[in-house]
Formats: structure tokens, C-alpha cells, sequence
């Protein structure tokens, strides 16, 4: 399965993603247009096989900040995160973010 980024511009899409949540799994990836690190996450999530929820932090800071206040989990970047019944359920930064990780995490296979 392609990846599809799902952009996540506003609060009323991360309150769709969280909603989504409920239904099954979702996948949720901060990214930095200015991060090296970044850019390889972002690769990886093109390999993932989920849609994933983008939230590109410099165009959407205020939604990053939301996202680090609802869950719980401190803002890093990249950052990756699988919602569950609109909590957080795995989560991941920097090298830890990578398509078997996230692929495992979405199954259920991690915590």
C-alpha cells in the first residue's frame, strides 16, 4: 500500500485525525523542513504501510503545540505517533522514527 500524507494544517483537521482515531489506528508525523534527521523519517514514512497524518511544523506550529498538549508527549521533530481512541499509544522521535517501527506500532506490536 502507498503512503498517503494527509496534511493536518488547522485544529479542525487534528480534530478529525483525532476522531479517525476512534474508528482505527492513526498514524501521526511531525516533520521539519529544515531537519536532516527529518528528511529521513519523512522517507521512511513513504515506505510505512498506513495513511499518515502530516503536520509540517513550520507551517503548522500552533497545531504542534496542540498535538504536544492533548497527548501528553513533549514536541520533538521528527516525531511520530499512533492514536488509538484519540490517545497516544506509541510514539517515537528522530532515528526511532522508521517504517517497521511504525508499521509494527500500527499492528499492535508495540507500545
Amino acid at each position: 500500500m502507498a503512503t498517503k500524507f494527509i496534511p493536518v494544517t488547522d485544529t479542525k483537521d487534528l480534530e478529525q485525525v483525532l476522531a479517525r482515531s476512534h474508528d482505527a489506528p492513526v498514524l501521526l508525523f511531525k516533520h521539519s523542513l529544515t531537519c536532516p534527521i527529518s528528511a529521513s523519517a519523512y522517507r521512511e514514512m513513504e515506505q510505512a504501510q498506513t495513511e499518515v497524518a502530516l503536520v509540517v511544523v513550520q507551517k503548522a506550529r500552533t497545531v504542534s503545540q496542540e498535538v504536544a498538549e492533548r497527548t501528553g508527549i513533549r514536541h520533538e521533530s521528527p516525531q511520530a505517533l499512533v492514536l488509538r481512541k484519540g490517545e497516544v499509544v506509541w510514539s517515537a522521535s528522530h532515528w526511532k522514527v522508521t517504517a517497521d517501527a511504525v508499521n509494527a506500532a500500527m499492528k499492535g506490536g508495540e507500545k
